[in-house]
C-alpha cells in the first residue's frame, strides 16, 4: 500500500506546480497542492473530489474543486479538528 501511495504522489500530485518526488513531503503555509493534467482524469481523483465537495470548508485550507488544487494556508489547532479524533490511537499506531 506504501509503494501505491509513494507512486501517486510522484505520478500525481504536483507543488506549487512541480513535480513531488518526496514521499515524506510536508506542505507548508502557502504551498499550492494540485493534480497533473494527465491524473485528473483517473477515476479515484475524481470520487476524492466529489468527497471533498460535499464537506464544509475548512480555514486552514482552500480547495478548489473544479481546478482540483488546494492552497495550504496553516497548520490546523487542535480546536479545528473534530471532536472524535482519539489522539492516543493515533500514537499508538505510529509507535509500532
Amino acid at each position: 500500500m506504501q509503494n501505491r501511495a509513494s507512486w501517486f504522489l510522484t505520478k500525481a500530485i504536483l507543488i506549487n506546480g512541480k513535480t513531488l518526488n518526496i514521499p515524506s513531503y510536508q506542505v507548508k503555509e502557502g504551498d499550492v497542492v494540485s493534480i497533473r493534467e494527465k491524473a485528473k482524469a483517473q477515476l479515484r481523483i475524481q470520487n476524492s473530489m466529489g468527497i471533498a465537495a460535499q464537506r464544509s470548508d475548512v480555514e486552514w485550507v482552500d480547495v478548489n474543486t473544479d481546478k482540483k488544487e488546494g492552497v495550504f494556508k496553516r497548520v490546523p489547532d487542535r480546536a479545528d479538528l473534530p471532536a472524535d479524533i482519539n489522539e492516543n490511537l493515533i500514537v499508538e499506531l505510529y509507535s509500532k
